[in-house]
């Protein structure tokens, strides 16, 4: 089973995309901040993570840029309510960026193509 992090500051936004991955097959963990999210990702490599931007303790594009040192070549989706940081270069370093909507229909199909199936 394929495992996803889901990276949000936000606990409803968190709740929705665990309950509709799972749903999908996934094994998904949660952190509310990045700093949470990279100890879970030094401890256990997931195949997939979703980060949001805007984040206490440990933004986005920090957590993008440890990741990334980590391990090069894991597929990370920026998912947040921010559609304009999407000229920002560091966040050109994912491999994906959507805006947030409470139709997860293209995320669920942006990490199908980036797991592979």
């Amino acid at each position: 089973m394929k495992r996803i992090v889901v990276v949000d500051d936000e606990e409803a936004v968190r709740l929705l995309y665990k309950e509709e991955l799972v749903e999908a097959g996934y094994a998904v963990d949660v952190a509310s901040n990045g700093a949470e999210a990279l100890a879970m990702v030094r401890e256990r490599r997931p195949d997939l993570m979703t980060i949001d931007l805007k984040m206490p303790v440990m933004d986005g594009i920090e957590l993008l840029g440890h990741v990334r040192q980590l391990y090069h070549d894991l597929p990370i989706i920026i998912s947040t309510a921010y559609g304009d940081l999407r000229r920002d270069f560091a966040t050109w370093a994912s491999d994906a960026y959507l805006t947030k909507s409470a139709d997860l229909g293209e995320l669920k199909a942006k990490i199908r193509e980036l797991l592979g199936g």
